[in-house]
């Protein structure tokens, strides 16, 4: 085993050469829309993201579903596995076999395996100070998400985070292998606070952000600023709070933002400060959703995070 969970990483790592190894992951969840084949694109997508945060090209892919069968009709599952097979085929893998049960609650997600040369695989446990830290996607969709669910997103930013969630972060992979990074991992579920005090925890390091410099989606401050958020977003602020410093003070929002739960979101990257520029134009050159350089690595301090205005 080179990875396994006391670095709460992305994937686990199993050598089986002296050159290779085995990359890992799994991921699955209740649907977040209403359109069978968009949630298995995203589900995929998410899935998919664990691998590219490893700094490995995944291999094939196996799926997971729950499925309430009494309660919908079977075209709704071979939709969704429409969906997360074209994902995998857009990754250049395929969907190899799974395995279904009856659930009370729909749920989809698959197992993505990947094989690497053991040198080209990042972990988030690799961030060194002097590091910059660079963001692939903007934050917002947990909150807009929570929106779709209440009935309260019009149709045109359903569409447009679905887009977004979908977005595979293949091309953001591809940048930092080429120009060469520390560290890497994706943000979802913890929001950007948590996963990047799971880095700085992992890799014995505190960090910087600057909440400016933070990509976010516009529309998403309205529903966080009328309180129309998941409740992950309290959770995951709750868990950060211990471990962060505001400096100057922080507008309780802005907090909520770097806290929003994300689902496919983008690539986290501690890139040494004299590779930013070059990141930063590969990425832009590969239209990644965001190329933002958002703070950096510090030597450790008695907080993990220090978050300025």
């Amino acid at each position: 085993m080179l990875v396994g969970v006391d670095t709460a990483d992305d994937g686990a790592v199993y050598r089986v050469s002296d050159t290779h190894a085995i990359v890992q992951s799994v991921d699955f969840f209740t649907p977040i829309v209403d359109d069978p084949y968009t949630f298995g694109q995203i589900a995929a997508a998410n899935s998919l993201s664990d691998i590219y945060a490893m700094g490995a090209e995944p291999l094939f892919a196996l799926s997971i579903m729950g499925f309430p069968q009494h309660n919908l009709p079977l075209n709704v599952m071979t939709e969704i596995f429409r969906g997360g097979a074209d994902k995998a085929g857009e990754a250049g893998i395929s969907v190899l076999g799974g395995h279904t049960i009856e659930d009370s609650e729909l749920k989809y997600g698959l197992v993505v395996t990947a094989y690497a040369e053991i040198e080209q695989i990042r972990t988030n446990s690799g961030a060194k100070p002097g590091d910059d830290l660079v963001l692939t996607k903007p934050l917002g969709v947990g909150a807009i998400s929570s929106a779709i669910q209440r009935r309260i997103a019009s149709d045109a930013l359903i569409e447009k985070a679905a887009a977004l969630m979908a977005t595979l972060n293949k091309e953001a992979a591809q940048a930092m292998r080429e120009v060469g990074v520390h560290a890497v991992t994706d943000v979802t579920g913890f929001g950007l606070l948590g996963h990047l005090l799971e880095m700085t925890k992992a890799s014995k390091v505190s960090a910087e952000i600057f909440a400016a410099k933070v990509p976010t989606l516009e529309e998403a401050w309205e529903f966080i600023r009328k309180g129309k958020i998941p409740a992950a977003t309290h959770t995951n602020l709750k868990y950060a709070n211990p471990h962060l410093h505001y400096e100057n003070g922080l507008q309780p929002e802005v907090s909520l933002m770097l806290a929003d739960p994300q689902t496919a979101g983008g690539l986290l990257i501690a890139v040494p400060s004299d590779k930013r520029e070059q990141l930063i134009a590969r990425l832009q050159e590969l239209k990644t959703p965001a190329a933002s350089h958002i703070g950096r690595v510090t030597e450790e301090q008695s907080k993990r995070i220090v978050v300025y205005p």
